[in-house]
């Protein structure tokens, strides 16, 4: 049922699409027709989502795959960032997965490849390309070891990491896809630490004009005319959001690390 309704609604959008009941089913489909794009489950019956998904390497042209899993956590984690496009958790609403195909079908959206330093459910590391793209796509990793916290509060820690994560990659990395950040996230019981490394020199926090972090008390949105003055896109609360939320937040000398704490219990 859930295939059908999920094919009436790309055909609806203009996407041809075609559906596959098992995983077997769904690699000879693969490896005998040329698709564009695969919404693959994990938990599929005979051959398991990824174990398709880690079949694809040896398909001449392999699709560009969204993966659903059940398991915010295990299953994420068992899998490479580098075969897939993207990783969500069902179930997800239909509009967000109509949103997601679009995105992904863009070109140039799943390179270049994110490389896994660790993947225990408990240390996720990741070193991640310069690019928006890529930084984007490496937050479905570091959400595995979120997914038991409360909905608000795992919210907050993804709009304050991913603004870190994007002025790490934008300012650190340049936007050069040959550099990488290193990107950890470690879990205990009692907190979840987030530490991000950038390939650049550092920054001095007094000079960022374009940072809402030094916005004058009586103007709270100075930062946005700078921004758009230079050329940016629209942001910058990365280190005011980490600040407001994080119980810790610790910068190197060189302003080119930084680690956030939040405990837990």
């Amino acid at each position: 049922m859930l295939r059908d309704l999920v094919c009436e609604a790309l055909e609806r959008e203009g996407f041809p699409a075609e559906s596959a009941g098992d995983g077997s089913e769904a690699l000879d489909r693969v490896c005998s027709g040329q698709f564009d794009l695969v919404l693959l489950d994990s938990r599929l019956p005979k051959l398991g989502g990824l174990a398709v998904l880690d079949r694809f390497r040896t398909v001449a042209h392999p699709p560009r795959t969204i993966v659903m899993t059940g398991n915010g956590t295990e299953e994420v984690l068992r899998a490479s960032p580098a075969q897939a496009c993207r990783y969500i958790t069902k179930p997800i609403a239909m509009h967000v997965l109509l949103e997601l195909v679009r995105e992904v079908l863009e070109p140039g959206a799943c390179a270049p490849p994110i490389e896994v330093v660790s993947r225990q459910p408990d240390w996720v590391e990741l070193l991640v390309p310069c690019t928006i793209e890529a930084a984007e796509r490496s937050e479905s990793f570091l959400a595995a070891a979120r997914s038991d916290l409360p909905p608000d509060l795992s919210e907050a820690l993804n709009k304050a990491i991913h603004e870190l994560l994007l002025n790490a990659v934008e300012w650190g990395g340049q936007l050069d896809p040959d550099r990488r950040v290193r990107v950890a996230c470690l879990r205990t019981p009692r907190m979840i630490l987030y530490r991000i490394a950038d390939p650049g020199p550092g920054f001095d926090a007094a000079t960022l004009d374009h940072a809402a972090l030094n916005n004058p008390p009586d103007q709270p949105a100075w930062h946005h005319s700078v921004r758009a003055d230079m050329g940016m896109r629209p942001g910058g609360f990365g280190i005011l959001m980490a600040k407001a939320l994080a119980d810790e937040l610790i910068y190197n000398e060189a302003h080119n690390e930084v680690v956030l704490i939040k405990y837990l219990r």
